[in-house]
């Protein structure tokens, strides 16, 4: 993650200590079970269904409130991290003095503090917002924030399709909170060779915000692999894997076609509709190696 990811945990200069919260049994669980009746044609039965959990999170800045997304509340350090990272409040985790996380009686507040000299950033960037679940733009107040610049993505890194079809095979074992629920989204970073790095959220956005932040944690350089997300590609998901320096994106479903000239532009490197016997290349197909190239359709 070029330019994202401190030498060593959130902060060298405090280390692990200088993140703090609550212990995990007092935080919401990510997943309740609830009563649920089943019509099946005319069969109607009673039982149950696991449904995942979503909480106001506010995330306050040097002692000021920015943001309020709902969100599901676990990985929740990687989402104050990461989402500090793609909104372009901090530029790298060192950034971070402390962090807290705080259990409220309306929902769970970060309390980040950060080095002054990231102030004018968050001045620039402050927006106020209250977000439904998933949103990644709103609450912006311009037009102009909506379609923030992209900084240009020149790594030479490839990956080859049968690093791209055993990720799809493997990323289901990985998504806990999906095989109970049905009902999440999951970001994922695959390395060929060493494994996955997921995390999930009822929000497309959020599972995202928390991958940058437990990628920052690790300190995984974005070359080392690609970008796999289970939601369709919009801009924002694209702006916050350009602000992670991620080369490659692959996703499950279709993009729109904004982020299809996003990527283009930024020089990121877009597959979707992907499969685990195939997929759809949109964007800079330098980095994708194997396979036999066929004429234009």
């Amino acid at each position: 993650m070029s330019g994202l990811v401190p030498a060593g945990g959130v902060n060298p200069r405090g280390g692990p200590a200088a993140v703090s919260g609550v212990a995990a049994e007092t935080l919401p669980p990510a997943v309740e079970r609830v009563a649920r009746t089943r019509w099946r044609g005319s069969v109607v039965s009673h039982g149950t269904r696991d449904l995942p959990e979503e909480v106001p999170v506010a995330f306050t800045y040097n002692g000021s409130s920015y943001a309020v997304m709902m969100a599901t509340p676990c990985d929740l350090e990687d989402f104050a991290i990461g989402f500090s990272l793609t909104e372009g409040i901090i530029g790298d985790a060192a950034h971070i003095e402390t962090l807290d996380v705080v259990r409220a009686e309306e929902g769970i507040e970060l309390r980040l503090w950060i080095e002054k000299l990231q102030n004018e950033a968050l001045r620039r960037r402050r927006h106020h917002l209250a977000g439904p679940t998933g949103c990644g733009l709103c609450g912006l107040e311009s037009l102009a924030e909506a379609r923030r610049p992209l900084r240009p993505i020149e790594s030479a890194a490839t990956v080859a399709v049968t690093s791209i079809s055993a990720a799809l095979e493997e990323v289901t074992a990985h998504q806990q909170l999906n095989q109970q629920t049905h009902a999440v989204h999951a970001a994922a970073f695959y390395r060929p060779g060493r494994g996955m790095i997921l995390r999930e959220d009822v929000g497309r956005h959020n599972a995202l915000d928390k991958l940058a932040g437990a990628l920052a944690v690790a300190g995984v350089q974005s070359s080392d692999g690609f970008l796999l997300l289970s939601s369709r590609v919009s801009i924002e998901m694209v702006q916050k894997a350009n602000a992670i320096g991620i080369p490659v994106l692959v996703a499950v479903s279709a993009p729109t076609a904004l982020a299809v000239r996003a990527c283009d532009a930024a020089g990121l490197t877009l597959i979707a509709v992907a499969r685990p016997d195939g997929f759809e290349l949109f964007t800079h197909s330098r980095r994708i190696v194997g396979g036999n190239a066929m004429r234009r359709a």
